[in-house]
């Protein structure tokens, strides 16, 4: 249920990327505002208000907040049906990201106390399995129904969809005790609920924090822009019609999005009981195989090799999310664990989406004047370099991830306000 629910949240995330094309035609856009609509306005609140939420979430029942988050969302999708230009989808979108703020971070707190350590990278994979199923749905039913129907109709059936499952996700899922499986500290029923400033002493002065966070950060400014630029450049450059880039595109991202995100877990539990620097250097190591594979896909004049070459880094570019995740669910004791994710979270999405989606466009536009159609392509080209810094960030957080490390239960550190300063 709770990848369920994260699929819901990726299709209302990123159908906007699929039905661009059409709602750029509708309302008049350029790639610079579609790339504000899909990242600014959704980012704002969906990345701010996940604190407050998640602070909520380690203090109430994460179930009940995941099911309203769940609600508003999808009811703020069907919305974006009734868009009669920039401002009022902006506002939608808005709302959308609103919605959303409530359904990660709790989920993954959920996640960390229903399975013990050795198995939480592969479990955390597992609930991101919802990334590739929400964006490959969202991208095949989205494209075909605005191919075929309307691209308003499209909002308006996702985010009923989610509006029925909302209950049903509450009947189902119930709230586990914290840190039952964890190895130090006695879990009970309701543990001490940690102060905000005390979640803030014991994780902003890790440096490995910061290395994951913006780590993850410059991924998901190129995978995140990547997802949904894509579609715009398989129809501009390679002259796919909407129906077949839904096709297309919502193959890879299914196969190739849950074998890299399964891969990531599995290498990660499996070399990570040994050495915690795995976590951090299994996704390092699959960024930089993932990229040549990435340049040539985008040169391939043949769809068949190039659904081959893309279906590699596509894959290999999501294996960060189970063992990374894992790691910054270690940096604070299991009571801590939505809020910390929430910080994380916080950084990950003001760059990765409100960043990421509009700089692809913004480039696309200034490079228009020259390249024309093939704009997008060079946009692409320059923002893959973000993967690189990828990589290298984490490569340095896994030299300090085993002295940051917390096992289980772990107490409370209160921290000067001069190692806190010194670790930001």
């Amino acid at each position: 249920m709770l990848t369920l629910t994260y699929t819901f949240n990726f299709l209302d995330r990123q159908i906007l990327g699929i039905l661009k094309e059409p709602i750029k035609r509708d309302l008049g856009l350029s790639d610079t505002e579609l790339g504000l609509m899909g990242g600014l306005a959704f980012a704002m609140l969906y990345s701010t208000v996940a604190v407050p939420v998640a602070w909520a979430a380690d203090r109430m029942r994460r179930t009940w907040i995941i099911t309203v988050a769940l609600t508003l969302w999808s009811g703020f999708t069907m919305l974006c049906g009734a868009a009669t230009g920039f401002w009022s989808l902006f506002l939608a979108r808005l709302g959308v990201g609103f919605g959303e703020a409530g359904g990660v971070a709790p989920a993954y707190s959920l996640v960390g106390d229903y399975f013990p350590p050795a198995q939480r990278a592969r479990a955390l994979a597992a609930y991101s399995f919802g990334i590739p199923l929400g964006s490959a749905l969202g991208t095949l039913f989205g494209g075909l129904m605005a191919a075929y129907i309307d691209w308003r109709f499209a909002f308006v059936a996702v985010g009923a969809a989610g509006v029925l499952l909302a209950p049903l996700f509450k009947w189902v899922v119930k709230d586990p005790v914290r840190g039952a499986f964890d190895s130090v500290g006695h879990a009970t029923e309701k543990p001490a609920a940690p102060r905000f400033a005390d979640v803030v002493r014991t994780v902003l002065p890790k440096p490995t924090f910061w290395l994951l966070a913006f780590g993850a950060a410059s991924s998901s400014i190129c995978g995140y822009g990547v997802a949904f630029w894509l579609p715009s450049f398989f129809m501009r450059s390679l002259q796919l019609t909407l129906a077949q880039t839904s096709l297309f595109y919502g193959s890879l991202q299914l196969l190739g999005g849950m074998a890299g995100i399964w891969l990531g877990g599995a290498l990660s539990d499996r070399l990570g009981a040994t050495n915690r620097r795995a976590y951090a250097l299994v996704p390092a190591v699959c960024y930089l195989v993932g990229l040549p594979f990435f340049l040539a896909a985008m040169n391939s004049t043949s769809l068949v090799v190039a659904w081959l070459l893309f279906v590699v880094p596509i894959g290999l570019n999501l294996a960060w999310l189970g063992p990374v995740v894992n790691a910054v669910q270690h940096l604070a004791p299991a009571n801590m664990r939505s809020t910390t994710s929430a910080l994380f979270l916080l950084v990950n999405n003001l760059l990765g989406l409100a960043v990421g989606l509009w700089v692809f466009g913004f480039v696309s536009d200034l490079l228009a004047p020259r390249y024309g159609a093939e704009s997008m392509r060079y946009a692409i080209y320059y923002g893959l370099s973000f993967y690189l810094l990828a990589a290298t960030l984490l490569y340095f957080a896994s030299r300090r991830l085993p002295a940051d490390w917390v096992e289980g239960g772990g107490s409370v550190l209160r921290a000067p306000l001069s190692r806190l300063l010194a670790g930001c």
